[in-house]
């Protein structure tokens, strides 16, 4: 759905009209084109004491043809930048957070439109030191309100890189965080851990060969997700119930994949997607768990049949076709170093009100994740999840216009995302480069107040 209000305070007479009166004015996100560049103008880089990890930053930034400004406290700039990295995971006592603030802030009045801000840190838990393990989980603080202060569709996110991960794990995160994939992702703390990473003959293809299902796939966001495997080089066999039939041929026709109709909450669900696959290879690559249903209402009103039908869509049926396609012996499954990512929301972190069977769906499926990556982790299977907040598409078209604005509104960007965007979030866990993130949830919500 086209967000109108955007458009017209970009616009010439809609521009002085928000300026002059004082109202919101969203920047028009830049989003990823093929063959785009990383970044539109420079980086700035610093860090604290040896900052161990800027040197992956300058072969990353090398690489993709971005010049780099090394940035010292109180620096100015002849330029806009585009991006920030600051390392900050040799930090271990709180007066080195002052380096942060000496370098960051005022490299941040010389960020260009949909500019990045990226902090490294060490992962807090790892810490033996209690100043280090509290300064290192002080970087969060910082992300999470950098994001929030952030102008002109700018994006600040926090990457804690582990004990084990090596110089190659860090590569892959840096690059989608710093990229136009991650336009509608602000706030947010992922971490990197130990991994063995292939290395991709071509970034932007890089899931060339590999074979993923997709449910959920007719429309939506599930539609888009197809489309950015397509177009990052998989075979994608596409899912949806045999009444969204039509509408699944037509996006299986546009990018080439396999559509196959299938109710994912029938007992067979599992084998019937292996045999799917065992028509293009031996083993999956990639399984993708993005379908799901709503069915509204008041806790207090909700029945038997609202409450089971959403859990069962949401929830158990990715059990049942986990449990299937897990099975070593079983042709079609999921192949060791493969990878699973599922849906979650928002609304399974914070709630929401009068959707109470919807909310416990996607809680579980955080829950699942994050217990499901630690027992498949000798398999080198990584599983992840994306949360969506307010996303434009059918189902929020159809919110009343007060309703829907106010959701639009209620984040850092000042915007409902794109199913695009989740799209992109999903193909970063599949690919090669994230081998080393799992168990996580990454937030695709422009940094929604909602569960903040």
């Amino acid at each position: 759905m086209t967000d109108g209000y955007t458009k017209f305070v970009n616009g010439g007479f809609g521009k002085k009209i928000a300026g002059t009166v004082g109202l919101p004015q969203p920047t028009v996100l830049r989003r990823y084109k093929v063959g785009q560049d990383l970044l539109e103008g420079p980086a700035a880089i610093a860090g604290v004491g040896e900052a161990p990890a800027l040197e992956v930053v300058r072969k990353v930034l090398a690489d993709s043809g971005v010049s780099v400004v090394e940035a010292q406290a109180d620096s100015t700039y002849d330029s806009k930048l585009s991006a920030i990295v600051f390392d900050a995971t040799a930090a271990r006592t709180i007066d080195e957070l002052q380096q942060l603030r000496a370098t960051v802030g005022p490299a941040m009045k010389s960020l260009g439109k949909n500019g990045r801000i990226i902090v490294l840190s060490a992962v807090p838990a790892q810490e033996t030191d209690v100043e280090a393990a509290a300064t290192q989980q002080a970087l969060e603080g910082i992300t999470r309100s950098l994001g929030k202060e952030m102008r002109a569709g700018g994006t600040a996110n926090l990457l804690r890189i582990g004990e084990q991960a090596s110089d190659d794990a860090l590569a892959g995160p840096l690059r989608f965080f710093l990229s136009a994939r991650s336009a509608y992702v602000s706030g947010q703390p992922v971490t990197i851990d130990a991994g063995d990473v292939p290395t991709v003959e071509d970034v932007h293809v890089p899931l060339a060969g590999e074979v993923a299902v997709i449910t959920g796939a007719a429309r939506g966001i599930g539609a888009e997700i197809a489309k950015v495997f397509a177009r990052a080089g998989a075979k994608v066999i596409a899912v949806d119930i045999p009444a969204a039939g039509d509408s699944l041929a037509k996006v299986a026709n546009s990018i080439g994949a396999t559509a196959l109709q299938l109710d994912i909450t029938s007992p067979d669900a599992g084998e019937r997607i292996a045999k799917a696959v065992a028509q293009h290879a031996d083993k999956l690559d990639i399984i993708v768990h993005n379908a799901g249903i709503t069915r509204d209402k008041l806790f207090v009103n909700t029945d038997e049949a609202r409450w089971g039908s959403v859990l069962d869509v949401n929830l158990q049926s990715q059990f049942r076709m986990n449990k299937v396609l897990l099975d070593p012996s079983v042709k079609g499954g999921l192949k060791d170093g493969g990878r699973i990512v599922s849906v979650a929301s928002i609304s399974g972190i914070g709630g929401n009100r009068g959707q109470s069977n919807y909310a416990a769906s996607k809680a579980g499926v955080i829950g699942m994740v994050r217990q499901l990556s630690q027992e498949l982790a000798d398999r080198k299977i990584t599983v992840n999840a994306v949360a969506p907040g307010f996303i434009e598409t059918e189902m929020t078209a159809k919110i009343p216009m007060g309703t829907r604005e106010v959701g639009r509104r209620l984040n850092s960007l000042l915007q409902g995302g794109q199913p695009v965007d989740v799209g992109e979030a999903i193909a970063f866990f599949a690919e090669p480069s994230s081998a080393a993130v799992t168990g996580q949830v990454l937030r695709v919500c422009g940094q929604s107040q909602l569960g903040a």
